[in-house]
């Protein structure tokens, strides 16, 4: 399933490229994940452990490729077309497409360095990834989990979700663990776009 995916994505302002060893230098993402100056604050509501080591880092990467191949998860690097070069190569983040294919869903994530927050990045990437997963994939749904206490993503992720006549399906506790490695335990609201609600807002 290795081609079920586009490698490659460009939108208005981004180009979204598959996350792996050929596209990024493994030193390079681990310092991206872990040692940024900002790395715990963007980590803060996110649903997985930072690498503590290059090996760690290894390892992710590693996890990465099996999941295209397998076909449940895309991970894209997050490069702004005007961003400048900086030790990160321009990167401003990472896009993720999971996809439950027993379900019939694909769940959208996203993370951005700090730098790169308020620019709309967020929502230029979810409407590129929602048509992968409508129009390419074929499912029924998208779904997109945010943490209770990230009030600027749920800002972001309800409008976009309006935008697309979806909704909020509700509050769910306790139901993941977030921050550097891991260790909030958050309640979180879970948001949904179907294909027939989809197809009717791009009409």
């Amino acid at each position: 399933m290795s081609d079920l995916f586009p490698y490659r994505i460009e939108t208005d302002r981004l180009e979204l490229e598959r996350l792996c060893r050929e596209n990024v230098d493994l030193f390079t993402y681990y310092e991206l994940c872990a040692a940024d100056d900002d790395i715990e604050e963007v980590t803060r509501h996110l649903y997985w452990n930072s690498p503590r080591t290059v090996m760690d880092a290894r390892e992710l990467l590693n996890n990465e490729q099996r999941s295209w191949e397998e076909g449940t998860k895309a991970s894209y690097l997050v490069r702004p077309f005007e961003a400048d070069e900086d030790e990160y190569g321009g990167i401003a983040g990472c896009a993720k497409l999971f996809v439950d294919w027993d379900r019939d869903v694909g769940e959208l994530g996203v993370w951005l360095r700090k730098r790169f927050w308020g620019r709309g990045y967020a929502a230029e990437r979810a409407d590129a990834l929602l048509e992968l997963v409508f129009d390419r994939l074929d499912l029924s749904m998208v779904e997109a989990k945010v943490a209770d206490d990230n009030e600027r993503s749920r800002r972001t992720t309800e409008k976009h979700v309006d935008r697309y006549g979806g909704r909020r399906d509700g509050l769910f506790r306790r139901s993941a663990a977030t921050g550097y490695y891991c260790t909030r335990v958050v309640d979180e609201h879970r948001y949904t776009i179907s294909r027939a609600e989809y197809e009717a807002a791009i009409r």
